[in-house]
């Protein structure tokens, strides 16, 4: 399955990235995406579709709205 490019976003000192919701098998790609715009914090709106230890792991605040 295709996913879309990531979106970047920005507004005033801030910036944004919208991305699609990566599975445990996609995870270490996303990772790297992630790293390339130089995500620190991360904001899960989704359902969990995969584990954000990894993510973590690589220096990666995993953040989780309820």
């Amino acid at each position: 399955m295709n996913r879309p490019a990531p979106v970047e976003i920005s507004y005033e000192n801030m910036r944004f990235l919208i991305t699609h919701n990566p599975t445990n098998a996609t995870l270490n790609k996303f990772t790297e995406e992630l790293k390339k715009y130089g995500v620190t914090t991360l904001v899960r709106v989704c359902d969990a579709t995969y584990d954000k230890a990894p993510v973590e792991k690589e220096g990666i605040h995993v953040l989780v709205s309820v």
